[in-house]
């Protein structure tokens, strides 16, 4: 339900992510002038469904995301803690955190392939997800579907490590205020989001420019001078043509999309860590 209810703020930060780029001709123009902008020329130009364009690869990913995570997460703590003579530390944790973020979101990055393609071309490329994903196989090859996965691990890596010390930070202030209740609780996640979306924005900008570029197998010479060659490739040519704030573009929508999921995951925690 939240990922249905929070999607359309997705595809607008996909949108806003892409538009803008000197090096490639089908994005140079800066069509949007925010999120609400967005939000209302793809509605009005293209229709609601053009909002919701990529939702089935959004909803495969986060299974698949969450599955792998969580257990990668809990089984390389159970290994660690054994080793470590059942000692559990915020470090183990955090590095459980990390590694579990950036090994599950490498593994589901064909599902954000497809997702952003699908974004990006809305209602007006007509591509249902098995088109999709049978026109980047075809005309890509198998990598094709694993465009941008370094950036993509790094983002998830990113978050993990920025998320919990901020919110275990801002709890530990706000107890003294607000007591261990969930009125701390949802400002702590609120700035653990912020934080989050600081950190993480300027490797999702490079990761979804990245998914988004087509790298054909058979184009039989060199490669379109707008294709980014690799990651680091990308930000530089993002910021010699674009400038540092290129890096910050769909971060409204990117804040609001964390928001919600960070509310009600560390208040969930917290309320489960009290019952057990």
């Amino acid at each position: 339900t939240l990922i249905i209810g929070t999607f359309p703020i997705d595809t607008t930060k996909t949108r806003l992510q892409i538009q803008g780029q000197i090096l490639d001709k089908n994005h140079a123009a800066l069509k949007y002038r925010g999120m609400v902008d967005c939000f209302l020329k793809i509605g009005r130009q293209e229709g609601v469904a053009a909002l919701y364009s990529g939702i089935w690869p959004a909803v495969l990913r986060q299974a698949t995301y969450g599955t792998i995570k969580f257990g990668t997460y809990y089984s390389l703590k159970r290994i660690i803690i054994e080793n470590n003579n059942g000692k559990e530390t915020v470090v183990v944790n955090l590095c459980c955190a990390v590694i579990a973020g950036a090994v599950s979101s490498a593994i589901a990055t064909p599902t954000d392939v497809l997702k952003v393609r699908m974004q990006v071309q809305g209602t007006h490329g007509n591509v249902g997800l098995i088109d999709c994903f049978k026109d980047v196989y075809t005309h890509e090859g198998i990598s094709g579907l694993w465009r941008g996965v370094s950036p993509t691990a790094q983002r998830a890596a990113v978050i993990a490590a920025v998320e919990l010390p901020v919110y275990d930070f801002c709890k530990s202030r706000l107890i003294k205020t607000f007591g261990d209740n969930i009125a701390n609780h949802f400002i702590s996640s609120l700035f653990a989001s912020f934080g989050s979306a600081i950190a993480s924005t300027p490797i999702d900008v490079v990761r979804t420019r990245l998914m988004n570029q087509r790298k054909l197998k058979t184009s039989g010479g060199a490669l379109p001078s707008h294709i980014y060659t690799s990651t680091a490739n990308c930000f530089i040519q993002t910021f010699k043509n674009e400038g540092f704030w290129a890096f910050y573009k769909g971060f409204i929508p990117t804040l609001f999309r964390m928001g919600p999921w960070n509310i009600i995951f560390f208040i969930t925690y917290e309320q489960l860590k009290k019952l057990y």
